[in-house]
């Protein structure tokens, strides 16, 4: 049985906006898309994992975790992008730089 990424599933409710880039659009324009390639896809599927259905448009792509922080005014206030998905911006970090923003 294949279970669903859980970046699909519906998330808490949040007391800011966040955009959820379904089809991997938005991260495309930014160049921030890869391919899966071959042997990772055959270690996914090993795990269950069916990236194409859970992408619900047939691909095995994957956006470069990144995290975009901007404010009302359309100004980008922070930017963190690194293809290494085990290198991730703290979420308390995160919530540092939005405290800023009030």
């Amino acid at each position: 049985m294949a279970r669903t990424p859980r970046e699909t599933q519906e998330p808490e409710t949040f007391s800011f906006e966040m955009l959820r880039d379904f089809g991997n659009r938005v991260a495309e324009s930014y160049g921030l898309v890869f391919t899966l390639p071959d042997d990772l896809r055959a270690i996914y599927t090993k795990f269950g994992i069916d990236l194409a259905q859970g992408n619900g448009d047939g691909t095995w792509r994957l956006p470069v975790p990144a995290r975009f922080v901007i404010d009302r005014q359309g100004i980008v206030r922070a930017v963190d992008a690194d293809p290494d998905y085990t290198r991730r911006p703290e979420p308390a970090d995160t919530l540092k730089i939005l405290g800023t923003l009030r």
